[in-house]
């Protein structure tokens, strides 16, 4: 988050992350990118209406992404832009996860 924390206000109509947790032990929990002060950060980036993108193959993570944006007034759930397949995805895949792909956008 350091580098993008120095991007101007209301600079990027879209935030995306595809596949940010790498680390599924609950000890490794406080590392993840998605919590309160990520959605602080994209909320000063966006531009009206903005989206912020983020796919996963870790059903817990995507349960816990999807509760933090519901409890932010702030982002309206949205149907997900179409993207790449990445190799993270791909090996996903092959151990049997479901990819999951959650969009929200800004409000105005």
């Amino acid at each position: 988050i350091p580098v993008i924390s120095r991007f101007p206000a209301e600079s990027l109509a879209k935030l995306q992350t595809f596949f940010p947790d790498t680390w599924h032990k609950k000890k490794h929990h406080k590392r993840r990118i998605l919590k309160p002060a990520f959605l602080e950060l994209a909320h000063r980036l966006l531009v009206p209406e903005g989206i912020v993108h983020v796919a996963t193959d870790w059903s817990p993570y995507a349960e816990q992404i999807g509760i933090l944006f519901s409890s932010d007034a702030r982002y309206l759930g949205v149907t997900a832009p179409s993207r790449p397949t990445t190799k993270y995805e791909r090996r996903g895949q092959r151990q049997g996860h479901v990819i999951q792909d959650l969009a929200n956008k800004k409000g105005v």
